[in-house]
């Protein structure tokens, strides 16, 4: 038995100790009350959504994600992953621009919403009209909705980003080097200025070299109306801003729910102007004119996140794509996922492939209040998954009458889970096979490929195309590289290739037999291509205040 002693100064002691400790514990209780109470009270109201979508960024672009490199290109990337989630197992939907942008827009695979490749400027058609699109239904369900930056969906009649949901659009209506400047970005081989010769007379085939243009000026486009062309590329970042910063602080005035999507070109060539070499170590400080233009993208992702943390609001960032290995200097990391396998044999695994630096991007997702702060999700993810997750955090159901192939991956953001996709499929976009077709599959640590090669490396070469039957298989956490596969005949190997078999066959059969899939019509027409004033060398104008 413990006696205790019975003078009254012990009790006393004993009886304050207890009542400090019974305050702690009701402060505590009161504070876990309130952080709680602020997450229920943001939930309860409708949220803002900010996607930015940056082209061509590699895995290995954002600091955060190989902070032994010290690049320091990223800062306000690199905070808000600190302050947020942080995806490291993300997947573009496909490895080249419209697909991936339809994909995420109505979260089924190009085999089911019809686009497998991309459109041109010349195209007349784009995304099918039959596709309903995530800023459709938000804007149906009392959201204002608006887009700054590249479309590549489609910019003829019905097809451009006003038609498909959008209340307000400012940008570029596919790739900034898909149309000539006065002054070009970096590129290589480089382009050079509009031919303002004479009147224009559009030809598309009509290149300087292949993928340059210069008969046809790049428009900005504001709504419906070209308000420049060409545009200056060296005024854009901060028309883009402006007009993203107005965006937010409109929908605030209003206290009206947004969806803001800001899909930025920075990195598809850079869009710094060439510049003397006297010049160039002054301008771009470490010479690095890719590094240049991922610090002009991050510092407009910043403005973006300083306008909107006062707000209910998530932003999501993301790529649309690997980068895009053939442009060199000019191309970004793609981190430790360098296909090793592919390279060695020559040609690319970047961009245009399935290899995992063609499509695995850096992703952050970041909620002040909702998501925990610096955290970190090795959830297996799509660019797919960003249609269901925000409907389903909207209080949106989508139409029934479709398949859908995204996730709702409200429970890996909110909640800490770590679940993803059991199988997840990457397109052909544009190396071997066919656009479009699912010959690589990823589930849990394995992965599969039926078919490789094709895809242009730095200096040209390019991989033969091979079919793989049985296919490749890698063990990602062994060989993030994708150097050695495991050994075809291998208890190991046989179980993860019976279980992706029948899993593949089972989406190819559903896609079958799908009734909601579309076609996209990639049909050409130089009418088509945008054209301000047809009587003017590239068809110059300018109608900006």
């Amino acid at each position: 038995m413990i006696r205790l002693p019975h003078n009254s100064g012990f009790l006393d002691k004993m009886a304050e100790g207890f009542t400090l400790l019974l305050s702690g514990m009701l402060l505590c209780g009161l504070l876990l009350h309130m952080v709680s109470q602020h997450g229920v009270d943001k939930l309860s109201k409708k949220p803002n959504f900010i996607i930015i979508l940056a082209d061509d960024i590699g895995w290995g672009d954002l600091d955060a994600n190989q902070p032994e490199e010290r690049a320091n290109n990223t800062p306000h990337l690199n905070l808000m992953a600190q302050q947020g989630l942080r995806l490291t197992d993300f997947h573009s939907p496909a490895s080249t621009c419209s697909p991936s942008r339809a994909a995420i827009l109505t979260g089924r695979y190009g085999l089911r919403n019809g686009v497998t490749h991309n459109f041109a400027v010349g195209s007349v058609a784009g995304l099918p009209l039959s596709e309903v699109t995530l800023p459709q239904l938000l804007q149906k369900a009392g959201y204002y909705t608006a887009m700054v930056g590249k479309w590549h969906l489609g910019h003829n009649g019905q097809y451009g980003p006003t038609k498909r949901g959008f209340d307000y659009y400012l940008g570029i209506p596919y790739s900034n080097d898909m149309g000539c400047t006065d002054t070009p970005g970096y590129n290589l081989p480089q382009c050079f200025p509009c031919d303002s010769s004479g009147p224009q007379v559009i030809r598309l085939k009509r290149r300087v070299h292949g993928g340059c243009y210069s008969k046809v000026g790049l428009p900005l486009i504001e709504n419906s109306s070209i308000v420049e062309q060409p545009l200056d590329l060296l005024t854009l970042t901060e028309q883009y801003k402006s007009a993203a910063l107005r965006i937010i602080h409109n929908a605030k005035e209003r206290e009206q729910p947004y969806l803001l999507y800001i899909a930025l070109a920075h990195m598809h060539v850079p869009l710094a102007p060439p510049l003397p070499p006297d010049a160039l170590s002054h301008r771009l400080h470490d010479g690095r004119v890719y590094a240049a233009s991922l610090r002009e993208m991050d510092s407009l992702v910043g403005a973006v996140k300083s306008a909107s943390d006062d707000a209910n609001t998530l932003i999501w960032f993301t790529g649309d794509n690997g980068p895009w290995e053939q442009k060199c200097q000019y191309a970004g990391s793609v981190g430790p996922f360098k296909g090793t396998w592919q390279s060695s044999r020559g040609g690319g695994s970047a961009k245009r492939t399935t290899w995992e630096g063609g499509h695995r991007v850096p992703t952050v997702a970041y909620w002040p209040g909702v998501i925990h702060a610096n955290t970190t999700s090795a959830a297996l993810l799509s660019g797919m998954d960003i249609f269901p997750t925000l409907l389903s955090l909207a209080g949106v159901t989508p139409p029934s009458d479709r398949r859908y192939d995204g996730i709702d991956a409200t429970n890996v953001l909110l909640r800490g889970e770590h679940t993803g996709h059991k199988f997840l499929f990457h397109p052909n976009s544009g190396a071997a096979g066919k656009f479009g077709d699912l010959q690589a599959v990823r589930t849990g640590k394995y992965k599969a490929f039926y078919i490789t090669g094709a895809a242009e490396a730095c200096g040209g070469s390019t991989g033969t195309q091979q079919l793989h039957d049985p296919p490749l298989i890698f063990d990602l956490e062994r060989d993030e590289a994708e150097e050695t596969p495991i050994e075809a005949g291998t208890p190991e190997y046989q179980t993860a290739a019976d279980k992706i078999a029948r899993r593949r066959e089972e989406l190819l059969w559903d896609i079958a037999t799908d009734t909601s899939v579309s076609a996209s019509d990639y049909t050409t027409d130089e009418s088509a291509a945008p054209c301000c004033d047809p009587t003017q060398a590239v068809c110059r104008c300018r109608t900006l205040g």
